[in-house]
């Protein structure tokens, strides 16, 4: 109720200041306990979720407010994405809402305080409950970036509940590149074998993009398996523009919101057919409401994330989400979460 009240003071300043305040705001919050495990409750690569919604890689670029979302009801959330270095990213205006079509065009290009600042941060909250993943990606300039994603795994692996591995942001150019099976490879050898040393065992997570063709979900799926990876990050944002109606459908970058949904959850069904099952699997990309979490978990999602829908419902959607979930599930006759996945 509060956010609605609010909502037209923040949507009234361009979009990255609205972010910024909105942090600023979490990091005021008082401190609360994360939310408890009960029936809602998801096993994924070792990890023991509360509930199975969590918040998207983007919105915590920095780690600075993980345990003010944990405390708003959130299973989990994944900070980052985290670079070795610190990077300003692209030049402004870089961040867009697009309100008539509810969603969010960003070509915010891995900004971020760099690896040391995050650390420190994550440092300070070791030993406190809740799952927080770091989602590590590589600099812009980075003259090898296999190299760069071995720097972050080494670095944040002790410190972080599991490591997402990104390579699908639209916005650093070549990233994507990094999908391609032969480069994937040599990528998830070079992270495993840097957590490996660095005596961690944050399971590795690895996102992926909504843009990719048949061929591309085949080889991403069997290197998942042979790698053993903790789960399938599908999806990031996409380069495609379905129609929109906001004068800012023309910006370039990631579109994220109601129009990734349908094809989020097409990649999520492709990537459960692909992998059969065998890799759990996190659905992300225009999740707003229980119902949308609901169909992405019976198409196949362990776990669900939420950013670009907070933009516009607050940050006490997740909770909400989360409540109505459980309603769901016991409607349809399930005892668990775990129980629901696939069984569409």
């Amino acid at each position: 109720m509060l956010f609605r009240l609010i909502r037209p003071a923040i949507f009234a300043l361009d979009s990255e200041t609205g972010h910024r305040l909105a942090l600023r705001a979490l990091a005021a919050l008082p401190s609360r306990p994360s939310a408890p495990a009960g029936a809602m409750a998801v096993e994924v690569a070792g990890l023991t979720f509360p509930n199975p919604v969590g918040v998207a890689a983007g919105f915590d670029k920095d780690a600075e407010v993980p345990d003010a979302l944990l405390g708003l009801g959130f299973g989990f959330t994944e900070v980052g994405s985290i670079t070795p270095l610190p990077q300003a990213g692209n030049p402004k205006p870089r961040l867009f809402r697009l309100v008539e079509d509810g969603a969010v065009i960003n070509r915010m290009g891995f900004n971020n305080g760099g690896a040391d600042a995050a650390l420190a941060r994550l440092k300070a909250r070791a030993g406190r409950p809740g799952i927080v993943g770091v989602n590590i990606g590589a600099n812009k300039d980075s003259a090898d970036r296999i190299a760069d994603y071995a720097v972050m795994a080494r670095m944040m692996a002790p410190f972080s509940s599991y490591l997402c591995v990104n390579i699908s942001s639209p916005n650093t150019p070549g990233l994507r590149a990094l999908q391609d099976e032969s480069a994937l490879t040599g990528l998830l050898d070079a992270v495993i074998a840097a957590r490996d040393e660095a005596g961690g065992t944050a399971p590795i997570f690895l996102k992926v993009a909504p843009d990719l063709e048949p061929a591309d979900i085949d080889a991403i799926a069997r290197i998942a398996i042979d790698k053993a990876l903790g789960a399938l990050v599908v999806s990031n944002t996409t380069i495609s523009r379905p129609a929109l109606r906001s004068h800012h459908a023309g910006e370039t970058g990631g579109l994220s919101g109601a129009p990734l949904r349908q094809l989020a959850t097409q990649r999520l069904r492709d990537f459960r057919k692909a992998t059969g099952g065998a890799i759990p699997l996190v659905g992300v990309g225009g999740i707003a409401t229980a119902e949308h979490a609901w169909e992405r978990i019976r198409a196949g999602a362990s776990l669900v994330q939420l950013y670009s829908a907070m933009v516009y419902e607050g940050p006490g959607l997740g909770a909400r989400i989360a409540r109505g979930l459980e309603g769901l599930m016991r409607r349809d006759g399930f005892a668990s979460i775990a129980e629901a996945v696939g069984s569409e």
